[in-house]
Parts: structure tokens; sequence; C-alpha cells
């Protein structure tokens, strides 16, 4: 008797899969990193090498994910260990190297659902008008350490309140992650995308309307700080580390090399359109990322902080960035609860739709290699998580969430990245990968793009990695 065959998991809609992608990229990065990133790196001179790398690593690495993933979702696997073994039946060990898609978003949740937990607790706060009295950068930087538990002080009197706030962010996603793709992730990410943009585009026209330029302070104005943005120095882009920076911004933006897009994509139908659906997730995130995350922050510090502390204010980190310049912008305009509301929960829908697509890689390994109803899958990985979540909760202070950061965001990223690209361009065939993308699409990749993914891009890829090696 034939054993009958397993009923997967699958995506209601394209639109569904659209936005799920689009979630999963969309993230705190858009918001928060990139703004960093661009202002520390010269502003208009990241933006060349950011979009090179885009349209060269980016989006061909997006196209191959999408692809590895409805191939392998044909073999009734969801997670890279059993995709990469469908492509490279005859090497037993090709398998192992795909556990880097599984322990890399795990790396990544654990430090990243508690930080999304700040964005949450900041959502309460600002309504309740708890912060939006302090006009000082002293004073919402104590207000953060306090929070933080890295110090007992006025506002806080320890970690209690932050981890309160960290259990209800956890639980919020283990319930999404526990009704599925369809009932779960899906229908999450279709209200929380629309409403999102919707919170960006208010703040982005706050941002236009700050006023006519002081004119005794030259520079200090929402054009000077869009100038920053977008003209370039080209000078800086003989730094080898602008150029580094901007391609791991990319990484870090549309989710790749992490494993969480095959994982999405092995939901797919066998004739359902990747290269459509992966162009439009892309630009998604694209417009997220250039047209709300960076054109919020870095007009409106410009216009309080003016073009020399824009720079000192980006280097000191995301976090004073995100907790401490924008609410700082904020509280000094009208109606700074009902703004900072609206930027704390735009944070918390970009981290919340992303965390969750984290989570699935290991929760569909256990279903699809294990053969584990999904209930239980998703209780072995809420015990495993919420135990590994604590290091990065209480010692904070110590470092763990930056080196988390750096092997999960970073190293495992780019190796994983390479590794899924050499092994489908070259091992897979770039013919058959070609045939392969081109299965029921709505639209043709450019045939220069054969030559970008079989030389451009894992020499991109190569190149990066041995950097990382020499800096790290």
């Amino acid at each position: 008797m034939m054993a009958q065959k397993k009923e997967r998991d699958s995506w209601g809609s394209r639109l569904g899969i659209i936005m799920a992608v689009a979630g999963s990229a969309i993230g705190l990065g858009n918001f928060l990193r990139f703004p960093a990133k661009a202002a520390a790196n010269g502003g208009g001179a990241f933006m060349i090498p950011y979009f090179i790398s885009l349209l060269l690593l980016g989006i061909p690495l997006m196209w191959i994910e999408w692809t590895l993933g409805r191939y392998g979702g044909g073999f009734e696997h969801g997670t890279a260990p059993g995709i990469f073994h469908s492509l490279w039946q005859k090497n037993r060990f090709i398998k192992y190297f795909g556990v880097i898609g599984i322990f890399g978003p795990l790396v990544i949740f654990i430090y990243y659902i508690f930080i999304e937990s700040w964005t949450l607790a900041y959502s309460f706060f600002a309504l309740t008008g708890r912060y939006t009295t302090l006009l000082d950068q002293h004073s919402l930087r104590s207000f953060l350490i306090g929070f933080q538990g890295l110090q007992k002080n006025q506002y806080f009197n320890g970690i209690a309140t932050a981890y309160v706030f960290f259990l209800i962010t956890f639980l919020l996603n283990i319930w999404v992650i526990y009704y599925g793709i369809k009932r779960g992730i899906e229908k999450l990410c279709k209200w929380a995308m629309p409403l999102l943009f919707i919170f960006g585009l208010v703040l982005l026209v706050r941002v236009l309307t700050l006023g006519v330029p002081d004119l005794s302070r030259p520079g200090w104005n929402v054009s000077a700080g869009f100038g920053f943005l977008w003209n370039p120095d080209f000078s800086a882009l003989k730094s080898a580390k602008v150029w580094l920076e901007a391609a791991g911004q990319i990484f870090f933006t549309l989710s790749v090399g992490i494993g969480v897009i095959l994982t999405y994509a092995s939901y797919l139908k066998k004739a359902d359109d990747v290269v459509l659906s992966g162009l439009t997730a892309s630009v998604t995130n694209e417009v997220a990322e250039v047209i709300l995350g960076a054109s919020i922050i870095i007009p409106a510090a410009f216009v309080f902080f003016g073009p020399v502390d824009i720079k000192l204010i980006a280097q000191s980190g995301v976090f004073n960035l995100g907790f401490v310049t924008m609410p700082l912008v904020l509280n000094k305009l009208p109606w700074p609860q009902l703004f900072g509301f609206f930027w704390f929960f735009l944070l918390f829908l970009a981290g919340i739709t992303s965390s969750v697509s984290l989570a699935q890689p290991a929760v569909a390994f256990l279903e699809d290699e294990f053969n584990i109803k999904r209930k239980r899958a998703v209780s072995i990985f809420s015990i495993v998580s919420f135990i590994l979540c604590q290091p990065a909760i209480f010692f904070l202070g110590r470092g763990v969430v930056d080196e988390l950061d750096f092997w999960g965001g970073t190293f495992f990223l780019v190796v994983f990245a390479t590794i899924e690209t050499v092994l489908f361009v070259w091992v897979f065939g770039m013919d058959r990968a070609w045939e392969e993308i081109h299965k029921g699409p709505d639209m043709t990749i450019p045939n220069v793009y054969k030559f970008i993914n079989k030389y451009i891009n894992p020499l991109f890829l190569f190149i990066i990695m041995g950097m990382r090696f020499a800096q790290e």
C-alpha cells in the first residue's frame, strides 16, 4: 500500500505570499538600521553602492530563494536541509550545510523578539504620556537605559516592566505561528502591512510639514536632510567599508541568506509565479526602507540637530536613533502622544511580521523532516526559544545581543547565501536553474541576469565574506 501523501499548509492567495515575504523583509532594520547606516556612511555616498548591491545581489538572490523554496516544496521539504538535498541528491552531506538556514533565523529570533517588545512597550508609554514630557537627549536616554534594566533610576526600578512586555510580545508571536501559514502569518501580514504604510505616510507628511527653514541656522531644514541623503560624495566610493556596509544592509533588509524565504516559498504551488512575486516583495520593501524609513528620521533630525550632529547621532547606535532621537523630535511637536504611538506601533508591526517569519523555518523543519504535528512543533519551538531568549534579556549590557547579531545577522547570513547560490547555479546548473525560475512566470528575467547569477553574484559574495573575515 502506498504511503498517504502528507498534506502541507499553503498560502491563500498571491497577495498573501507577497505581503508575508514583504513583512519578513520589512522589519526594524528598515526604520532603525538603514537610516543609521546611511547617515553614518555619508548619506548620498551610501546610496550608490546600496542600489548597485540591490540590482546585482539582492534581487537575484531573492529570485534564487523563491525558486529554491518552490522547488523543494515539491518534494515536501520546507527548510534548507531538505531543499539542498533535493538539489544534490548524490551528496549526502550537503543537507548539513542547510542547518544554517534553521539555526541562523533562530539566533536572530532570540534577541530580535526582546527588541521588538520595546516597541510595543513604547507604544503604550506614548499613549499614556510616560515619556512625552522629556525634552532632552539625556532624559530620554536614561529612560531607555532604565527600561532595559541596565540601570535603576527615577523612571524604572529594574527590568520587570520590560520583561512583562517581552512576555506579551513572545506570546503574540507564538499565537500567530500556532495558527500556521494561511490562518496565522498570512492573516497577520494582510492587515499589518497596510496599517504600517498608513502610519508611515502620516509620519512622513508630518516631517514634510515641519515648517519653513530657520534663516539663523542654515542647513537645519527638511530639504537639507533630503539633500544629505541623496547628494552623492563620489570620493567616498573609494572606501571599501561603504560598499561592505551597503551590501550588508541589502542582505539584512531583504531577508535573503537567512532561510526564511526558502520556507515561505516552499508552500507555493509548482506553477505559482516567483519572478514577479519576488520582485514585487523586493520593491515593497525598498519603498518602506528608502521612501519611509530614511525620509522620516533623517530629515526630521536635520531640523532639530543640524548637519553636524546627525552623523554623531547615527554613529551612537540604532537604538539611540529610534528610541531617543525620534521620540525627542516628536516630543517637541504638537500631539506627541499620538505621533509617538504611530512611530512605535509602526516599528512593532514591522517587528512582528519579521519575527514570525524567523520562527517558521524551525517549526517547518520539525513538521516536514520529523513528521511532527504543527501544535507539538510550535510547543517544542516555544519552550526552546523561550529559554534561549533569556541571555539576551538579562545580559544585554554585556554584549550578548551584539554577539548574536554578528553571528545570526551577519556571518551566517553571508555564508548561507554563498552556499545556496553556488549550489543552485553551479551544482544544479544554470540552464536548469533558469528553466526552473521561469516555470509559470508573469514576466521574464532579462538574460543578463544569467551572467550576473553565475559569475557576478558568487564573486560579490566571496568578496564580502572575505572582507568580513578580515575585519572580524
